[in-house]
């Protein structure tokens, strides 16, 4: 089944010249997350295309990036089994079991995943741990993260010595990621998130 988008958005990074551009439509039994991130750090040139696949209740299914950090070509492809496991290019990574979220370092689309499945209400916190996809040395590490909501439009994000107040529209798509991302561009018919 091909349906229309959902969501879709184009973001600028903040911190080096980048664009990010995301689009989520509906599959047959959950959502499809595509887009392209492209970026120039340390003097070179970057591009990493992904596809993520997600159940119905935004669990991770599948991820895919492919293209180039430098002039190391990128080819991952990521998968969650039900049990909780994971593997990347058929080979598992028991360090990262029991993740629900895929986490792609380079990209704030993946922040859409916690913030839709947690529906959080103002208020509430909940910490997850996801499935972090390293940039550029394209390693897969367990991280630990903490979302708390903080008001209709904002999430306080943690992980470890990070933190930041992410503004979101009222879909949860990230709008600003202060020092990282702004949101140049979206369209959203996704419903409200709530709690």
């Amino acid at each position: 089944m091909t349906s229309l988008p959902v969501a879709a958005i184009v973001w600028r990074r903040i911190d080096v010249p980048g664009h990010d551009v995301m689009r989520l439509r509906r599959s047959d039994d959950g959502w499809l997350l595509s887009g392209v991130a492209v970026w120039s750090e340390s003097g070179h040139a970057h591009r990493l295309d992904y596809v993520i696949s997600l159940d119905g209740d935004w669990h991770t299914r599948s991820c895919s990036v492919d293209g180039f950090v430098g002039a190391r070509s990128v080819g991952i492809a990521i998968v969650r089994e039900e049990t909780g496991t994971w593997t990347s290019g058929g080979v598992p990574v028991p360090e990262i079991e029991g993740c629900v979220d895929i986490d792609l370092s380079f990209s704030p689309a993946t922040n859409l995943l916690p913030i839709r499945r947690l529906a959080l209400g103002e208020g509430e916190r909940r910490t997850v741990r996801a499935a972090w996809l390293r940039v550029p040395n394209c390693t897969l590490e367990p991280l630990e993260q903490v979302y708390a909501r903080t008001g209709p439009n904002t999430y306080a994000y943690e992980s470890g010595e990070f933190s930041r107040t992410l503004i979101v529209d009222r879909s949860g798509l990230v709008v600003e990621y202060p020092g990282l991302w702004t949101a140049e561009a979206v369209e959203s018919t996704l419903v409200e998130v709530t709690g």
